[in-house]
């Protein structure tokens, strides 16, 4: 009976583009999770009164930072066409998004992480270096430890956040549910197909969601 409402929904096509927007967002968010870490450790020691302190790389990561944390993403993806065709051959499905969905996202959630760094209580990170700690050593065994649950909780709202991005990016033909909604829904009047495609994008930022915040419980000790 529920299916009749939804005569224009294909669903075949349905679940390829459910498959490429959890593609696009598996995949961008790893990198998004490596690159952004790395910002923002970089960002966190560089700073002043820190292990690192070199305020000339500190402000120019700071401003690339800030620079494309401020581009809006549709334009950033017109912005790196060029960029995309050379590094992927294409401008067009799932792995031509990649490129955009990482460079916008990665500076977003480096800041996150400059933010979980600096919670940390400043008296371990001494301790630490009190008892000849090496800068590897309070990385692994101090920052990443002692601010693990915002860094989870961090890279779960980037996560939510590149869902909305690969739908945007569906829009210029990177393939997913927002590609579908858009050529195959909206484009031909079919407002089924929109929110069949909406009702999934929903679901897939619940469990997200509820999958991060159920990691960061199982790993905040405070």
């Amino acid at each position: 009976m529920f299916l009749l409402l939804l005569p224009n929904v294909k669903w075949d096509k349905m679940f390829s583009a459910t498959v490429e927007t959890l593609y696009m967002t598996a995949i961008a968010g790893i990198f998004v999770f490596i690159l952004g870490l790395i910002i923002g450790l970089v960002l966190f020691l560089t700073a002043p009164n820190q292990l690192l302190e070199n305020k000339w790389i500190n402000r120019v990561l700071s401003a690339f930072v800030n620079i494309f944390r401020s581009i809006p993403f549709v334009i950033l993806i017109i912005l790196l066409l060029n960029f995309t065709k050379f590094l992927v051959g294409t401008v067009l499905g799932p792995n031509a998004a990649l490129p955009a969905l990482i460079i916008g996202a990665a500076p977003f959630y480096g800041r996150l992480v400059e933010i979980a760094l600096r919670e940390i209580d400043k008296g371990v990170i001494e301790a630490s270096i009190a008892m000849g700690a090496s800068l590897w050593t309070i990385i692994r065994k101090v920052l990443i430890p002692e601010s693990l649950p915002a860094l989870v909780s961090g890279i779960t709202v980037t996560t939510i956040s590149l869902v909305g991005y690969t739908a945007m990016a569906g829009v210029i033909g990177a393939g997913g549910l927002g590609n579908l909604a858009y050529l195959d829904g909206f484009q031909r009047h079919r407002f089924d197909v929109v929110f069949v495609a909406t009702v999934i994008i929903l679901v897939i930022v619940f469990v997200i969601q509820f999958i991060g915040d159920m990691i960061t419980k199982q790993i905040d000790k405070r």
